[in-house]
């Protein structure tokens, strides 16, 4: 099996993600779209295609001129039926390639949060077992419309749509489930400037969150994400 990467903005982790796709012995192609390199011009080139977050929104057309093909790229592997997963920045570009609307600025969320499955969510693949409710880490601003004929799988009390599924297999998650405690751990040490603009106070607390919520997000994280390499 190959599975194309795609990355949005240069220091991308793949956190659990990776660590699924390795597990499974599975190729990876890595695009580094921000930096010019070229998407998937065939659909039948890889058997699955994952989407990770970036620093711009989903309708940057101006400064990352490449988002309406990314958004294309997504559609044309979900209609083939293969495995698509977006993720942050990745579900917005899914929900714009199936007909949602991008809300720009309209969902500030930082750090862990609690998610509610819906009932939508207990027969699905990836997500229904889990519990009912479980935690992810959160890094964003944007939320989206649920695209039409797409179910909505997570839920909380900011953002409606933390996550959904459309076809057989092509998922978008807001939250970062791939964010196990060492990215975490990362990003704070990469842009400490933008989690205390995000967040005051939040580095200095950053421990006690660590420490209360951590492992569970990390246990459901990588659930999350061997479910979904499943779907391969």
């Amino acid at each position: 099996m190959r599975v194309a990467i795609v990355e949005n903005m240069p220091s991308t982790q793949h956190g659990l993600v990776g660590v699924a796709l390795r597990e499974a012995g599975v190729g990876l192609d890595v695009i580094r779209a921000f930096a010019g390199e070229p998407l998937p011009a065939d659909v039948h080139d890889h058997d699955a295609l994952v989407v990770f977050g970036g620093e711009q929104n989903a309708r940057d057309d101006h400064t990352h001129p490449y988002l309406p093909a990314l958004a294309g790229v997504m559609r044309s592997f979900g209609e083939a039926g293969k495995a698509v997963l977006g993720i942050c920045l990745g579900s917005q570009v899914l929900a714009r390639a199936y007909g949602g609307e991008n809300l720009i600025g309209a969902a500030p969320e930082f750090g862990w949060r609690d998610i509610t499955l819906t009932d939508g969510a207990r027969s699905d693949p990836v997500l229904g077992h889990l519990g009912r409710q479980f935690v992810s880490f959160q890094w964003h601003d944007d939320t989206f419309t649920l695209p039409q004929g797409a179910t909505r799988l997570a839920e909380n009390d900011i953002t409606r749509n933390q996550g959904f599924r459309v076809g057989r297999a092509a998922y978008g998650m807001q939250f970062h489930f791939e964010a196990n405690q060492l990215v975490v751990e990362e990003w704070i040490r990469l842009f400490p400037a933008h989690v205390e603009r995000k967040e005051p106070g939040w580095l200095a607390r950053h421990p006690e969150h660590a420490a209360m919520h951590g492992a569970q997000a990390d246990a459901a994280g990588l659930e999350i994400a061997r479910a979904w390499v499943r779907q391969i």
